[in-house]
């Protein structure tokens, strides 16, 4: 499953708007994904790779290895 392991983002779901002569005439549903990278990051002392977003990659919540 798509999710982030520092802020647990993951899948969520909206509409799909279908815009036709000014006027809203379907709405299918849709999912958002997060950007996941897998990085490689110091965990306990030692490297592992793991799922984080790309949000939490420039915030620098992660310590790359």
């Amino acid at each position: 499953m798509a999710k982030c392991e520092i802020c647990d983002k993951s899948i969520s779901y909206g509409n799909q708007l279908s815009i036709t002569r000014s006027h809203i005439s379907k709405r299918t549903s849709r999912t958002f994904k997060p950007n996941l990278r897998t990085v490689k990051t110091i965990v306990n002392g030692q490297p592992k790779k793991i799922k984080v977003c790309a949000k939490c990659l420039r915030a620098g919540k992660v310590k790359k290895a």
